[in-house]
């Protein structure tokens, strides 16, 4: 699980950074990369990058400000003359489907692929499957505009091989079965249970990506105890009265929120163009005089999410609620 960041600037590209666009790759974890906005460029941006756009199968759309979504028909277009023949799904806020029917009808656009479009009015669980769940919430802009909880399921522990060939047990399907904590009967009549050999629980993480926002509740809610949290950061404390007018929040106040919904990472990102070189490295500075634990985000950077270890709580399984 890695956060690619395509884009990281804020209402307009500038020389350093591009608007808003980055991946989420679950390859190793499902087999494909999950996309979060999609500003103008990004798919300029991909060609730049280590990813691949017949890899994206899903684009989760936090509000519908063009900084955020005038991207999307051209990496659509693109994505089918590259052949692409895995669906792709959109979910974004209310409007996200004429946006995109229009500016595909409009320029002749025609997929090769299956596109769906998933419209969400509210708020709760917008998308479940076997390993993740993906929640969103409304955050506090002058548009509609969501921030999402993504959840990684807790795993099955690891199989005790060793234990099992203690007791003379021989590699083989039988493992799997037991892995699976099945009970097994053995050639010689053995009755073996699966569940004595399998270690504690692993433990799924949990990423929560905001869209742009003022300090709000939701934004600590959404962002309880995760992994890393996405936040932006479109101002210094020094225009804390701009970024409450314009609905956007200062590093510092993304800092706040990190701290008192206890995360263990957080990233900087949606940077105003005013802030260049030492102008950005101060917003990181006030943030991390909030929160020590936070990166700042540029163009083409990446961040490997770290794994959990696996804990003896089963009752704390990740599970929607």
């Amino acid at each position: 699980m890695q956060l690619y960041f395509l884009g990281t600037g804020a209402g307009m590209p500038s020389r350093q950074r591009n608007v808003s666009s980055l991946v989420l790759d679950l390859l190793d974890e499902c087999a494909g990369c999950w996309m979060f906005d999609c500003g103008e460029g990004t798919q300029h941006q991909i060609l730049q990058a280590p990813v691949k756009l017949a890899k994206i199968h899903k684009l989760f759309v936090t509000h519908l400000h063009g900084d955020h979504i005038f991207g999307i028909p051209g990496l659509l277009a693109s994505r089918s003359n590259h052949g692409a023949e895995e669906p792709l799904t959109v979910y974004g806020p209310t409007g996200i489907r004429q946006f995109i029917d229009t500016s595909l009808a409009v320029s002749d656009s025609r997929m090769k692929f299956e596109l769906n479009i998933v419209e969400y009015a509210g708020e709760g669980i917008i998308h479940e499957e076997e390993r993740f769940w993906v929640e969103a919430a409304r955050l506090d802009h002058r548009t509609e505009c969501f921030g999402f909880r993504i959840v990684e399921r807790d795993r099955t522990g690891s199989l005790d091989v060793e234990k099992l060939k203690r007791l003379g047990i021989p590699p083989g399907p039988v493992y799997g079965r037991l892995k699976q904590g099945a009970t097994v009967e053995l050639p010689d009549g053995t009755i073996v249970d699966g569940k004595e050999f399998i270690g504690p629980p692993i433990p799924g993480r949990v990423v929560a990506i905001l869209g742009d926002t003022r300090y709000c509740r939701e934004s600590v809610r959404l962002s309880r105890r995760a992994d890393v949290l996405v936040h932006e950061a479109t101002f210094s404390s020094d225009r804390k009265e701009q970024a409450e007018m314009f609905c956007h929040s200062t590093a510092a106040q993304a800092a706040e929120v990190a701290r008192q919904a206890e995360v263990r990472t957080l990233i900087l990102t949606h940077i105003s163009s005013r802030y260049q070189n030492d102008g950005a490295e101060m917003l990181l500075k006030e943030a991390r005089d909030v929160f020590p634990n936070t990166y700042l985000a540029r163009d083409f950077w990446s961040y490997a999410v770290p794994p959990k270890r696996a804990r003896n709580d089963a009752a704390c399984e990740n599970r929607p609620h």
